[in-house]
């Protein structure tokens, strides 16, 4: 049974922009809140990860906000690199949408 998730939007704490989002449950909630690096569940690989374990890519914490009922999470944070696994700055960049 898969754990229950968080929707966590992960929004540049220098600019504003967002950035990505990406899916928490308590563990990945507990190991980002102790770290100060963002860790995630990953729906499709079934298990937890650390952005940047593979790219060097990691985000850095400087915040985390509940939403107002508590189902959701804002990560504010500094990157040290691409936060899309495209290369992009953000996984919603302009740029993605062209086809």
């Amino acid at each position: 049974m898969p754990p229950e998730l968080r929707a966590a939007v992960v929004q540049d704490a220098a600019d504003g922009r967002v950035l990505m989002l990406g899916w928490m449950d308590a563990e990945a909630e507990r190991l980002t809140r102790e770290t100060g690096e963002a860790w995630f569940w990953s729906r499709s690989r079934g298990r937890l990860w650390k952005k940047g374990e593979t790219s060097g890519h990691v985000l850095h914490v400087e915040e985390v906000r509940d939403d107002c009922d508590g189902d959701a999470l804002l990560l504010r944070v500094r990157r040290s690199g691409p936060a899309c696994h495209t290369g992009s700055v953000s996984c919603f960049a302009p740029e993605l949408w062209r086809g």
